[in-house]
């Protein structure tokens, strides 16, 4: 994992409140219906001003850390979210500091092995310590890469 600084990026596209622990029981899970509802041909074709081609996925609103529910954006990224077509919202991921990881092979296996080492890395108080604000994956023709918000260090 090494530390950036992450750029401010506006993404458009569909949300689902949900819980780790409810993606762990396929009865309860949210996750795969709205990937499946983003990854669908043309998903975001009718979004104006995408930045690239990318799949991003937002993970924000935590009500606590990684066992606390959270709400997960996946859409497009955008220079602007002026006019949003109809079941879609706008997120505006804000500059922070983060942990990059990258997400290589077959998915969804891989990009599953690198938030299980963002969670090993949370319980195991290691530093930086996450801040539970607003994280970041970006699904690319590689694989994915994963920005995970840090707290930033005392001063003292």
């Amino acid at each position: 994992m090494n530390i950036v600084d992450r750029p401010e990026v506006l993404v458009v596209g569909f949300a689902v409140r949900t819980a780790n622990a409810d993606e762990m029981d396929p009865t309860r899970a949210r996750l795969p219906a709205l990937w499946a509802r983003a990854g669908a041909p043309g998903a975001f074709a009718h979004v104006p001003g995408k930045v690239d081609e990318n799949l991003y996925a937002v993970l924000t609103d935590y009500q606590s850390d990684h066992n606390g529910p959270y709400t997960q954006v996946v859409g497009v990224a955008v220079r602007s979210a002026a006019a949003l077509p109809e079941g879609m919202v706008a997120v505006r991921v804000p500059k922070a500091a983060a942990m990059k990881l990258e997400a290589r092979g077959q998915m969804p296996g891989a990009l599953v092995e690198c938030w299980q080492r963002v969670w090993k890395h949370t319980e195991s108080g290691a530093t930086p310590p996450r801040a539970f604000t607003t994280d970041l994956e970006v699904h690319h023709p590689e694989g994915a890469d994963l920005y995970i918000a840090i707290l930033p260090p005392r001063q003292g």
